[in-house]
């Protein structure tokens, strides 16, 4: 309570020091601060007092732990023998009803923050608190080695033992040879370290020059300030020209006006994606005039949340025949398969070349409320409520070719390369963008090894621990400006004696026998004792070291990567305005209900990007025919997620005297009890 008084004074350099002890008397008072320097303080402890806050929950958790360590076989990895022992103790006295913890109980395994709690109630002589803790301790060390892969259990998917996702070393052997020629990366770990030294040092000697070239006053450049600390200036995405606002006012003023439906239609007239939507049954039945409308209904319910009972009404197909067309037609398999249709017509048009190169993509996360209950969904107070994430995959030609539903609350890296490397476009991406919460070294060091390239845009590069292969001294000798930004030794032995173990590691990946973002969660849980997670992150380090070079020292490279984050950003505004009704609110709770509607959104936003291109291109065809000059530099700066001449609402008749018609004394009939029974 009292640092209200004492910071204002302590932060005024105004106030002389020799001064700042009597003011500081003066104004709390002796009396106040004997009577503080009387109370006794209780330090902290150091978990921040997280155990005896679970502590509180002993009973809850005792409804269930027990049940599960008596069914689930847990197993446990390297270094994990006295956490197992203790598990093993714990499952004793839960099946004899002992309240008292062996005196030989291992205690090893538990966190160093914890160990305060057992020592005092040791001291003490209290078994049940000591019991408490020692249990909650052993609960706390499983669950984390269940999320680092340490512990494992047999059988399962998620929790299984990780070198189950690894190829064995004699499934390998006859893999690598072709793996390494596909993902460009050498077969020994000598020549791997000698390529990653070369890139390290070229990267390095760029910004040497950059930062050597740099004037104190360059206020607009990369520089070292008169403490030798790293100053980097914003830098703005691109600079739009005047002429290219204009030109896309005038190309927008000459799109036709069209219903989002008619747009559909028009689209698979060129197309055929929806003959990608065929019957689970394996039947690929004729796509006949009425189906094709009953998916193109579904799709809109889906996409802009309207769901099939207000679908019903809007277009007058009644509501079983749409709710068999989406049990039967629409799902995740023929939603990916069509979104595929949609973006390779896209990647084909003369004017995606002029948007990008199709070689570059980005991702990030997007947030939509939910309503009712969720697997998915979390309650965050910065969004308001409880939401939920759909993490979209988009290419430079401002196409999207994968979309994900993911918890909020979960980090973004882990599935940055789900999309990524299930990508089954034409789209020859090898490089991916990312904000910050992509950017993790267990994600460098993944997308290395399978042949790609991580270039994140990330803040707080000052506080980013880049890597040096040398000692201080000759480092400095070799780049007086950048070698002492390089804080850390990069550990090549640790990478040299894994390098086979990295190269398997990433063979699953590429080849698609592991799940991505299950083996980055796994990784990036991993013990720091994990060497296989240790040497990852080594390689990791060092591309992103590289990469941090190459962000600093060229400006064009940074404007590309924030320029490829804003188009996959500028996209969440036409999706949030495809998704308009309740309030863009998701009311279906299952995971699998809301992918499909994701993909549906995907699908609908592809197709008034790949639609608007292509009147966008007529457009051009046209003014330069009339000998106007529109060069490709300007269409570069024009964005084909325009919706202005769109109607995503429909076209509603409205018949003053019939509606009236319908009313019974001014009100509406209550509707019946067959129709509230299907949810109608």
């Amino acid at each position: 309570m009292l640092v209200d008084v004492i910071l204002p004074v302590l932060a005024d350099p105004s106030i002389p020091d020799e001064q700042v002890g009597g003011m500081l008397r003066e104004r709390i008072g002796m009396s106040r601060l004997r009577e503080v320097m009387a109370a006794p303080w209780k330090p902290l402890p150091k978990d921040h007092g997280r155990l005896s806050a679970m502590d509180a929950s002993y009973a809850y958790l005792r409804q269930f732990t027990p049940d599960v360590l008596a069914v689930i076989d847990f197993k446990g990895g390297p270094g994990t023998t006295d956490l197992m022992a203790a598990v093993a103790v714990l499952k004793k006295l839960n099946e004899t009803g002992g309240r008292k913890v062996p005196a030989g109980a291992p205690g090893s395994f538990m966190a160093a923050r914890y160990a305060g709690y057992l020592a005092r109630a040791r001291k003490s002589g209290d078994d049940t608190a000591y019991r408490h803790y020692w249990e909650l301790c052993v609960i706390l060390s499983l669950r984390d080695g269940l999320r680092s892969g340490d512990v494992y259990v047999p059988g399962s998917r998620r929790y299984a033992d990780p070198a189950t996702y690894l190829y064995t070393p004699a499934q390998w052997q006859p893999r690598q040879a072709g793996y390494c020629q596909l993902v460009g990366k050498p077969a020994t770990a000598a020549d791997a370290l000698e390529q990653g030294r070369e890139e390290l040092h070229t990267a390095l000697a760029e910004l040497e020059n950059t930062l050597a070239g740099a004037l104190p006053d360059d206020t607009g450049t990369v520089r070292l300030d008169e403490d030798e600390h790293l100053v980097i200036p914003p830098l703005t995405a691109e600079d739009i020209p005047a002429e290219a606002r204009e030109l896309k006012d005038e190309l927008s003023g000459l799109l036709p006006f069209a219903p989002v439906a008619s747009l559909l239609i028009e689209l698979d007239g060129r197309t055929k994606f929806l003959d990608c939507f065929t019957h689970a049954g394996g039947r690929k039945l004729a796509q006949s005039p009425d189906l094709k409308r009953n998916i193109l209904a579904v799709l809109i319910a889906l996409a802009t949340n309207l769901g099939l009972a207000r679908m019903s009404e809007a277009c007058g197909i009644s509501y079983d025949v749409l709710a068999w067309t989406m049990e039967w037609y629409v799902r995740e398999e023929t939603l990916r398969e069509a979104n595929t249709c949609i973006v390779n017509h896209h990647y084909g048009l003369e004017l995606s070349k002029v948007f990008g190169g199709g070689t570059m993509s980005s991702s990030d996360g997007q947030r939509f409320p939910v309503r009712g209950k969720s697997l998915s969904g979390r309650d965050m107070i910065i969004h308001g409520g409880r939401v939920l994430s759909t993490y979209t995959h988009v290419s430079d030609q401002w196409s999207t070719y994968g979309t994900k539903i993911i918890v909020p609350t979960v980090r973004e890296a882990h599935f940055a390369l789900d999309e990524f490397l299930g990508n089954a476009t034409d789209l020859p991406v090898t490089e991916h963008a990312t904000d910050t919460h992509g950017a993790t070294l267990i994600n460098f060091g993944l997308f290395d090894l399978v042949g790609k390239a991580l270039t994140p845009r990330m803040r707080d590069l000052t506080r980013v621990t880049l890597v040096r292969d040398d000692i201080p001294a000759e480092i400095g000798k070799r780049y007086p400006h950048a070698g002492p930004l390089l804080a850390a030794r990069w550990n090549e032995d640790l990478v040299s004696d894994c390098w086979p173990d990295l190269l398997r590691m990433g063979g699953p990946l590429k080849y698609g026998q592991a799940s991505a973002s299950l083996i980055v969660g796994k990784w990036s849980a991993a013990s720091r004792q994990n060497t296989m997670a240790a040497a990852l992150k080594e390689w990791g380090m060092l591309r992103r070291t590289i990469h941090t070079a190459k962000y600093l020292s060229d400006p064009a490279y940074r404007r590309r990567i924030s320029r490829q984050l804003n188009k996959g950003e500028s996209l969440h505004a036409l999706r949030r305005d495809l998704r308009y009704a309740q309030q863009g609110a998701i009311t279906r709770p299952h995971p699998g209900e809301q992918t499909e509607q994701a993909w549906c959104l995907a699908v609908l936003t592809n197709a008034v990007v790949t639609w608007t291109t292509e009147y966008y291109t007529l457009a051009v065809r046209q003014l330069r025919g009339e000998g106007r000059g529109v060069p490709d530099e300007l269409l570069a700066h024009i964005s084909p997620g325009h919706s202005g001449n769109i109607n995503f609402f429909g076209v509603i008749n409205v018949d003053v005297e019939a509606e009236l018609a319908k009313l019974s004394g001014g009100w509406r009939p209550l509707r019946p009890a067959q129709l509230r029974d299907l949810g109608l």
